[in-house]
């Protein structure tokens, strides 16, 4: 079987499905949700209104504080709102907080609507509420799950404190493609990376208990291969093989719904031309048929609607029944599901049996997160006043803060600075700003609170700090680049804070060169002509394609955007009380033209090999290679990696293999290393990548220290999709590294049994 022709079999009768059924057994799910007594007793009483009502999710336009983040809609007043709260004609309500205002449309829908249907509150959360941490890209390069799950933990409670029960994140896209504004909400361009982040999102969202108050429903998205879209370009189409959607994809909604997931949103895109909202093959038969996802799908902002400028529907009622015949159960902002559902169903457009199923979904899981026992869960006046920026919650945005940059580089050791008897310039337009540290998507931030890198230096040397701006993000300053040449040549050593704006990366946030602006780069040059050392704190909700003189920077330390504890986090590390950690999650290019690129593709037929690039993979101006690696990071220190070790050179297929490494910490200094096991699959029916990450292991070493270093591996570890697209392992020779990235070490050579 080719690739096309499996393509084509992936996506073979896609649309047809939506031709009226002779039988409703046609659109039954692939799995049905349990019935449930209570439940069942709802169903058969409501109205096809009432229930169409709970497959309507609406923007909170009573509270407005939300509103720049989608595109603009129809305001409606309060009393509107409680008129169509009290009829059944909503199931929830997203981007409004506050408990006040929740227990009164929370009352109306109790007390009056016709079946007492308690409402959803649902927010934007994807990287903080009120405590802002670092963008979700940014704590990926911790390399630590476990942060995620705490800081994600923190962030439900202060939503829930807000009277928020639902969550739209988080982002579980693969993310090949930095142009791509939304690079920014992922977890970077590896897949096994991304179901480790994946799982411990949802479960920090969730924690052990759905019903409990600090309980908040995650929702995965963008199902699916979003990350994927065509030239970076948000809401873009996506042209892909079946084999590396399964392969490189789907696998990190498994590893959500595994986790306990109960929530899925379909993208914009669509794959191979049929929208995802519209795609039964994607909603229903993979999604619940093969994932055994049993809880419900959210079209993403109108987008069942945006089937209608896809080509793919004729106007809003045809858009309604194929998106809720594919498996698309709540309708979000549109509201065509309303207006166009009951009518679909009398008609027999729409066999009752999938309205009903659609129906189940959502009540179930609004009895699953306890809604039906405590409607008025999550909305204490009392925790929406204690539960707030608690102390431990922003200790934990420093740590994730600091643990989140990445050391790029630091020629000469330039850092740490010292913290007397150096005068530091701290020049940019990023040094002082409090509302340049979140980054995209935070709807209720406490700016006033955040720490600047200037605020943070300061408290540390005092009058030691110079402070210019320089230039504005994209433009720039009279006098600017004259006052910081001035404060440069004053100093010992320059710190330049420069990279993207926070409005630069996110939604709709696509650029085509992925490089730091014009007015920062001529910034950058006139500093480093003073000869001074110069130290670039980057910011940025991407990789980046570093040029000139902040590619030849002394130390460029990635801080991406941290949030509200971005310049303690930052100022912890310049000053040495702790070592950088992170490592990067996604590959930073010599150019922006090398986009899409990441660190596992395949070889080709013609690799580049030494220093023989003539009839290479490569362009006639850059190499088939990043400037920085997946994977790369440095702390203040050398680690020096032995050779990889095997416990055997053959893996028998129900066998075990120990692979390990000695680590040695050179230098003077406490290190946090991040190892990385690698594997490559030298002869396969599918050809694969050159490397794939199947492990991370932390260490801490002492000054001098040297730790062995040990992983497991067995034929599960080795599979991939293969032609007939079931994970399979193909006996034959691998190439097994631990490495401190993707582009370092020499691989030891394991062989795979057969069975």
């Amino acid at each position: 079987m080719s690739q096309s022709l499996s393509r084509r079999a992936f996506f073979k009768g896609a649309a047809s499905t939506f031709a009226v059924a002779g039988a409703a057994s046609a659109y039954l799910p692939a799995i049905a949700a349990p019935k449930d007594a209570f439940i069942e007793g709802l169903i058969a009483r409501m109205s096809l209104e009432e229930k169409a009502g709970q497959l309507s999710l609406y923007s909170d336009s009573v509270r407005t504080e939300a509103a720049f983040f989608n595109p603009a809609i129809a305001s409606q007043s309060k009393d509107q709102v409680l008129a169509d709260i009290a009829a059944g004609r909503i199931t929830g309500l997203f981007n409004g907080r506050g408990v006040a205002l929740s227990r009164e449309l929370q009352k109306v829908a109790v007390e009056k609507s016709p079946h007492g249907i308690p409402l959803i509150f649902a927010a934007d959360i994807i990287h903080g509420m009120t405590t802002i941490f670092p963008i979700p890209m940014a704590e990926a390069a911790s390399f630590d799950p476990e942060l995620s799950r705490r800081t994600n933990r923190a962030a439900a409670v202060e939503a829930t404190a807000n009277a928020i029960h639902w969550t739209f994140s988080p982002a579980v896209d693969v993310v090949r493609d930095q142009r791509w504004g939304r690079s920014a909400e992922a977890a970077g361009e590896d897949t096994w990376l991304a179901c480790r982040f994946a799982a411990a999102r949802v479960q920090g969202f969730q924690g052990a208990d759905l019903k409990a108050p600090d309980s908040m429903l995650a929702c995965l998205k963008h199902f699916a291969a979003y990350g994927a879209v065509e030239a970076g370009m948000d809401y873009n189409t996506v042209e892909i093989t079946e084999p590396t959607l399964r392969q490189t994809h789907l696998p990190s909604f498994k590893a959500g719904i595994d986790a306990g997931a109960l929530t899925v949103m379909s993208a914009f895109n669509d794959i191979g031309g049929v929208p995802s909202t519209g795609n039964r093959k994607l909603l229903t038969d993979i999604l619940r048929g093969e994932m055994g996802f049993k809880g419900f799908v959210v079209s993403d902002f109108t987008s069942e609607e945006e089937l209608i400028a896809h080509g793919f529907a004729a106007d809003g009622r045809d858009a309604a029944k194929k998106a809720i015949l594919a498996g698309c159960d709540m309708s979000m902002q549109s509201g065509i599901y309303m207006k166009y559902l009951p009518d679909l169903v009398r008609s027999g457009e729409v066999p009752k049996t999938v309205l009903d199923e659609a129906v189940r979904r959502v009540l179930r899981i609004k009895k699953a997160i306890g809604l039906f026992d405590d409607p008025y869960k999550s909305m204490d006046a009392a925790r929406e006043r204690s539960d707030m920026r608690r102390p431990e919650t922003i200790a934990l945005a420093r740590e994730a803060a600091r643990r989140a940059c990445v050391l790029l580089k630091n020629d000469n050791d330039v850092l740490p600075l010292k913290k007397s008897g150096q005068k530091v310039a701290l020049i940019g337009p990023l040094a002082s700003d409090q509302n340049q540290l979140n980054g995209y998507w935070v709807v209720f931030p406490d700016t006033k609170d955040s720490v600047t890198v200037e605020m943070a230096m300061r408290g540390v040397i005092g009058d030691n700090l110079t402070v210019v701006r320089g230039c504005d993000i994209d433009a720039p300053i009279a006098g600017g680049i004259d006052a910081a040449v001035k404060a440069a040549k004053a100093a010992d050593v320059v710190v330049l804070c420069i990279g993207e704006g926070q409005e630069m990366s996110g939604e709709a946030q696509s650029r085509t060169e992925i490089t730091v602006p014009d007015a920062q780069m001529a910034l950058a040059e006139a500093v480093k002509a003073t000869g001074k050392p110069v130290v670039v704190l980057l910011s940025h909700g991407r990789a980046i394609a570093l040029e000139g003189a902040v590619r030849d920077a002394d130390a460029i330390l990635c801080t991406w955007f941290l949030g509200s504890e971005a310049g303690n986090g930052i100022a912890d590390l310049l000053f040495g009380d702790y070592s950088p950690s992170g490592r990067l999650p996604c590959s930073f290019p010599l150019k922006s033209g090398q986009e899409p690129f990441y660190y596992n593709h395949r070889t080709t037929g013609r690799p580049q090999i030494g220093d023989d690039a003539s009839y290479r993979a490569r362009w006639r101006d850059a190499p088939f290679a990043p400037l920085y690696p997946f994977g790369h990071g440095l702390g203040y220190g050398k680690v020096h990696y032995g050779a990889t070790q095997l416990s055997a050179e053959t893996l028998p297929w129900s066998g075990k293999v120990t692979v390990s490494v000695e680590l040695t910490n050179a230098g003077s200094r406490p290190l946090h290393e991040v190892a990385q096991l690698y594997i490559h699959d030298r002869v396969a029916s599918i050809t694969q990548p050159v490397r794939s990450l199947k492990g991370i292991r932390h260490i801490d070493l002492k000054a001098g220290e040297t730790q062995t270093v040990s992983f497991e591996l067995s034929h599960a570890d080795l599979a991939f999709v293969g032609l007939d697209m079931k994970w399979q392992a193909e006996p034959g020779e691998f190439n097994i590294w631990i490495a401190p990235s993707s582009a370092a070490g020499i691989p030891a050579k394991l062989t795979l049994l057969k069975a």
